[in-house]
């Protein structure tokens, strides 16, 4: 059995799990399909087609599948998909896709939304993120698993984040931030590799020295991206993470944050 306050608004198609909560003054539209032990707090609206995974908890005034703040969009049917275990906290806000961005936008499983947080139309993030209070996420932004974007910072359209990419706060990232690194400023900068979140994280030294030289080739050495990345290529010894580093780069349409 679920609870559900009788001030709420729940549509009566709406898809509501086992043992979920929807507090009071809360709006659940009639597309909307809560997983088992969703946790909806006061005043939260939840509209669109949306669909939102187990325990996840939505904290007050979190506003999920709206239509995207896109002049383009013309209401065509798109979609908005969260994974399990999420905290999304007071404020946050979360449109859903447009037809020309893929129609989707979607949340993994484990991440944690600060307050006021923003993700807009076609963003894709991935697991085990964190978003500080107002981090914005403009369209078409894709953020990998285990990144950490700092309070109050804006990461523009079509940029990706990468995997473990610790961004500070106040932030302006206008091109891709590569994974494993610290991205600062207005514009960012890079300051190269996150030593401290590696070591806090486990990887083992071979690794983290293997990475450590990467970004001294990239940073430091007197060599642009593509030098620097052939360098990195010939000198690395079958480190996955390097590989990994590797690939961003040269998938990169944008450029990499240096």
């Amino acid at each position: 059995m679920s609870e559900i306050h009788p001030s709420s608004v729940v549509s009566a198609k709406a898809r509501i799990g086992e043992n979920c909560r929807i507090g009071p003054y809360a709006v659940i539209g009639e597309n909307v399909r809560l997983g088992d032990g969703v946790q909806v707090d006061s005043h939260a609206v939840i509209g669109g087609d949306t669909e939102i995974g187990e325990d996840t908890r939505i904290f007050p005034f979190v506003s999920i599948g709206l239509s995207p703040q896109d002049l383009k969009y013309d209401g065509e049917k798109t979609s908005t998909v969260i994974g399990a275990r999420n905290q999304i906290r007071e404020f946050v806000t979360v449109h859903r896709g447009t037809a020309g961005g893929g129609g989707i936008t979607r949340i993994g499983d484990d991440n944690l939304l600060m307050a006021q947080v923003h993700i807009a139309h076609d963003c894709s993030v991935g697991n085990e993120v964190i978003m500080a209070n107002a981090a914005t996420l403009a369209g078409h932004v894709e953020i990998d698993d285990k990144a950490n974007v700092g309070a109050y910072s804006g990461v523009h359209q079509f940029c990706r984040v990468g995997r473990e990419a610790f961004i500070g706060g106040y932030s302006v990232v206008v091109k891709d931030a590569m994974p494993f690194a610290i991205i600062q400023g207005n514009h960012a900068k890079c300051y190269g590799l996150n030593k401290l979140g590696m070591k806090r994280r486990g990887y083992p030294r071979d690794v983290i020295k293997a990475l450590n030289h990467a970004f001294h080739l990239l940073l430091s050495a007197k060599l642009n991206t593509t030098q620097a990345v052939q360098k990195i290529r010939k000198d690395n010894l079958g480190i996955a993470e390097v590989d990994l580093l590797i690939e961003f780069i040269e998938t990169s349409e944008r450029g990499v944050v240096k």
